[in-house]
């Protein structure tokens, strides 16, 4: 059957976009038909964002995926912003291209994904002790600090390996269950945008080596190096909003991965400590923890489980463990 898009909406007319596509781009969208629209809403893996051979051709499988099941219709009304008039004492400042890309694709996954997000709260006192006893050895070793960030990640992939549904991605009607586990970081820049770099085969590092990978992906980011390969295909994401001290926070997932999670900052607390000799009050370090995840397959009860999990696999952490 012949695509019916309409000839004015074909992507053959670039004035209307400020991006720039690289003539091969736009001889593609010519002969598949992909619209301006289409186009300008893909998140390029291209140096600053730019849309590549490769993401025009993940698109087009991905849409003729979807073409061929039976997906629900989307709704017909169109969702518009309300008009702002600035005042004369408002700055006026233009997104850059990459805040542009990052809006886009946010509006695009609350779109897309129906998302709900569970909180639960985890004493991190034993990661927080095993830290503090190694860091000075480890920047001897390594010459790096090591953050918290390998030991979340390395509690996520366990509990992926548990429950391997997180690890999926939405194709019309189908579950494409990711045999491979690549966990993207979301890494702040300084400029204020966002970036997720991945980590990935994550299953496949041990501490150390996941540590390397976040020390070394994170410096490549904020310093512009990051290969168009190094934020490409992630299976699941995590994200620190604890950095800037937020105790936590709803995250939006990172599309087409079905759940994102979360940790805030980590607090001295009183906690409740439960013994057979009965109940005392301790000093601990608490840290909320929440995910957000595609209702469309992932429900409260799985997604319960899984942060269960996680605060299984952090309270239990080995403070005698060696690096």
């Amino acid at each position: 059957v012949e695509n019916s898009v309409p000839s004015e909406a074909k992507a053959t007319d670039f004035s209307s976009s400020d991006r720039f596509y690289s003539p091969l781009v736009k001889s593609i969208a010519k002969q598949e038909n992909i619209t301006i629209q289409e186009l300008d809403g893909l998140e390029g893996s291209g140096k600053s964002g730019r849309v590549t051979k490769n993401d025009v051709q993940n698109f087009l499988a991905n849409r003729g995926s979807v073409q061929q099941s039976d997906t629900p219709a989307k709704p017909s009304a169109t969702i518009t912003a309300p008009a702002v008039q600035s005042m004369p004492n408002d700055r006026v400042e233009k997104m850059d291209r990459m805040r542009r890309i990052i809006s886009d694709h946010m509006v695009m996954s609350k779109q897309v994904s129906p998302h709900v997000t569970s909180f639960i709260d985890v004493d991190v006192t034993n990661i927080v002790n095993w830290r503090n006893k190694v860091k000075n050895d480890f920047e001897k070793r390594e010459g790096e600090k090591i953050t918290f960030t390998p030991l979340f990640i390395e509690a996520i992939v366990k509990c992926i390996k548990k429950y391997p549904m997180l690890n999926s991605s939405v194709v019309g009607d189908n579950i494409i269950i990711k045999k491979d586990i690549n966990i993207g970081m979301a890494t702040a820049l300084p400029n204020g945008n966002l970036i997720v770099p991945v980590i990935k085969y994550a299953d496949q590092f041990n501490i150390i080596g996941l540590a390397k990978q976040v020390i070394t992906l994170a410096n490549n980011a904020r310093t512009g190096k990051l290969q168009p390969g190094d934020t490409q295909d992630g299976t699941f994401t995590f994200t620190n909003v604890g950095t800037f001290g937020s105790l936590m926070g709803t995250p939006i997932i990172n599309q087409p991965q079905v759940a994102i999670i979360a940790t805030g900052a980590i607090k001295k607390k009183p906690v409740v400590i439960e013994s057979d000799k009965g109940d005392s009050i301790a000093i601990r370090h608490m840290m909320f923890v929440s995910m957000s995840y595609d209702h469309r397959i992932i429900d409260g009860a799985m997604g319960s489980l899984f942060l269960a999990a996680f605060v299984e696999a952090l309270e239990s952490f080995d403070v005698n463990r060696t690096f």
